[in-house]
This record gives structure tokens, sequence and C-alpha cells, in this order.
């Protein structure tokens, strides 16, 4: 859920600064981007040091970062984030956030961001209940802000009461759970299948298509990234995918045929954008075939049109994507398949466009839903481009 976000970090002082290495690596493992703004005084509880080594980028301080004129452009730091969790937020800097009061690079950047902030208050329990920390805490919630409880427990007086800052766990599962409020497609099902697939010949030849799977794994993980929880189907590629998705790998058409039937049923979303061999050989020889120099025949058979069972299957609750790669009449074609097999939308895209097509790292799609209206895209990048696809389905499944 966190993988590849954006998470900056702030740490005040106060002694449960030493928990913020723990939540910097909670992050770090979780895939999470971090980096890190202390005030001077959190430098008094934990290093700078340690706390760039966790993260693995520079510790944020001071305005100016050294004596050439170099400074920390804190709207920079802000529009960088899609979270930002304080933590400890000390009673000090609590004030100064409700105030308005710009005093360090923290407050700067805070009062600067746009994306969700967090914060994990951590003080004595006598200042945690005071009046004034109470209406601070109700002004930082009036700005939007969401406030991380503080726990009971032992405090750094001696005594045992509410204000302790929540544990590091505790606050990852709680940014967890916010997230997931936000994400779309929650509670959605999706099936992803990807790649080529290899019809054997002989025990060493194969025919197939020349996939190399990436627009599926992108979409793949574009789904996972907005809540779905994903099953992809993959012929042979070199590509890797997140844990957090089921990986199904098959070689031959037929399998990706038995896959499909097996894992379709209750998806919410499937879209298919494998290149499945629209052949394969008759009859598999047991032995490799000598070379000669006489022409060789290879007698054909058709493989299963999966889409088209899907279409079929498919209930009122399900949505179908399908995926058209042409050469000529594009739209047309894409139009018929649209139509025959029974989509909720086809992906459209030819190989006569430059940059678009097999091993590229960029695409170039039109999407046609089924009232034929067509919508077309800039040539992008192909993790730009699943991003499209995702939100032109989120934005159909809307309606």
């Amino acid at each position: 859920m966190l993988n590849g976000k954006k998470i900056l970090l702030g740490v005040t002082g106060s002694i449960a600064a030493y928990k913020a290495a723990t939540l910097t690596r909670f992050f770090i493992k979780a895939g999470a981007e971090v980096r890190v703004i202390m005030t001077h005084s959190a430098t008094d509880f934990i290093t700078p040091v340690t706390m760039s080594t966790l993260s693995k980028n520079p510790c944020y301080i001071d305005f100016i970062k050294n004596e050439n004129g170099e400074w920390n452009n804190h709207v920079e730091l802000a529009l960088w984030a899609d979270s930002m969790l304080i933590a400890p937020a000390s009673l000090n800097t609590i004030g100064k956030m409700a105030n308005g009061i710009c005093d360090n690079l923290l407050l700067a950047t805070y009062l600067s961001a746009k994306c969700p902030i967090y914060i994990a208050p951590a003080m004595d329990e006598d200042m945690w209940l005071h009046p004034s920390t109470m209406k601070n805490l109700e002004t930082l919630k009036s700005f939007g802000n969401i406030i991380i409880p503080p726990q009971k427990g032992e405090l750094a007086s001696g005594l045992n009461g509410e204000g302790r800052m929540e544990e590091p766990e505790n606050i990852l599962a709680f940014i967890l759970n916010e997230v997931s409020k936000t994400m779309p497609l929650k509670g959605k099902k999706a099936l992803v299948t990807a790649g080529p697939t290899y019809e054997a010949i002989d025990p060493v030849r194969f025919i197939g298509n020349n996939s190399s799977g990436k627009m599926g794994y992108a979409i793949a993980e574009e789904l996972a990234e907005k809540g779905a929880d994903v099953t992809l189907i993959s012929g042979p590629t070199s590509l890797s995918i997140s844990p957090k998705i089921k990986l199904i790998n098959i070689v031959t058409a037929a399998e990706m045929h038995k896959a499909c039937m097996e894992n379709f049923k209750g998806k919410n979303i499937t879209v298919m954008t494998a290149a499945v061999a629209d052949y394969k050989p008759a009859v598999k020889q047991s032995e490799k075939i000598k070379k000669k120099q006489k022409a060789l025949t290879i007698k054909l058979a058709p493989t299963n049109d999966i889409l088209f069972e899907l279409g079929q299957m498919k209930t009122k609750t399900q949505f179908l994507c399908g995926f058209a790669l042409e050469t000529e009449n594009v739209m047309s074609n894409a139009m018929l398949k649209l139509k025959r097999k029974n989509l909720d939308m086809i992906v459209v895209n030819s190989l006569k466009d430059q940059g678009a097509g097999f091993h590229e790292e960029t695409n170039k799609i039109s999407i046609i839903d089924p009232s034929n209206k067509i919508t077309n895209f800039d040539l992008k990048s192909k993790k730009e481009v699943a991003e499209d696809i995702v939100k032109f389905i989120i934005e159909r499944l809307a309606k």
C-alpha cells in the first residue's frame, strides 16, 4: 500500500524521537521513500546521521544548507511528499502549528504542504490534558490534519499516564488504514494477464508472440496501487512483480486458458493484455527436428479464444477489458473485437506508431467503450499508460 509512496517525516524535540528511527525502517520496508526533517531540539535526542542513514536520504534541519548559500527548499519538500508525518510532535511544535508560527524548516514545510498530514503527539500527561493543548489539537483537526492519539504508559517524567507517543508499528497500521480509505478499488478483485505464450514445436523450438509483458505488469501494479486484490497470470518474461500481487506463471495458451477459467469467477475487473498465440503446432515432436535443406511444413491448430469465452461468462458485476494490437484498419478491427467478444472496453495500439509496441518502454493507446466512443492518448511511458487505463476503468465502474 505504501510501495513507491513519498513520506516526509518530521521529528521534534522529545524523548520519543528515538521511535522515529524504527518508524523510518518500517516505512522503508513497506516500500516507501522517506525524507526526514528535524528541529534543532530533536537533534538532542537522536542524531541526523542516524536518520539520514536509515532513510537513505539527507536529513534536513536548517534553511541554509551550507556556507555557499545553498538552501533547503521547504516548498519543494512539501510538494514532493504524498504524506507528511510529524512524530514525535512536541507540545511546542503543536502550539506553533496551530497558530501559524513559522520559525524553522519543519514548520515552513508543514505550512506549505498540500498532502495528508499526520501528527503523533508526545508529552507528559499534565501537558497533554492542558486546555491549551486540547484547543490546539482541535484547531489542527479543523485544518484537516489527522491526529494519532498518544497512549497511556510510562512517561519520561517517571509517571504512568496518557501522553506516550503511539508505538511505531501502530502508527504504521494507522496510516495504512487511513490510506486504504482513499483507495478507489479497495475491496475489488482484479485479474490481469500478461506476456506471451510459447507453443512447442519440439523439445527445443517454439512459436509464440513477441511480447515483453511490460504493459500487463504495469497495469497489475497500478490496480494494486489503487487498492485492488490482484492476480496476475503471466507468460514467460524476465520481469518481477510486487509480492502483494498473486503471480501465476504459465507457458502455453492451454495453460493460460486453464488459469483464466479457474480464476475469472468472482473477479470484479479483468484486464487481458497477454499476447496469447492464436495457433499452436498440431503435433509436438518428441525429438528435436533435424535441420535439412528442404522446406519444412508444420501444421497448426487454433488455440482457445480465451477473451471470447470470458466475454460469454461474465456477469453484470464483472468488468472485462481487452487489448487489440493492429497493423491495419486499426479502429474498425478493434470495434469489431469489442462487440464480438462482449467487452466493456478495449485498449488499442498500432505497431505503426513510433515508440509503441513490443519491448518498448513507451506506448501510445486509444480506448474504445461499448458506445464506440474513442479516447486517444499521447505517447507515454508504460507506467503512465497503465495509470490512464486504470483511471478509465475506475471512471467506468463509477457510472
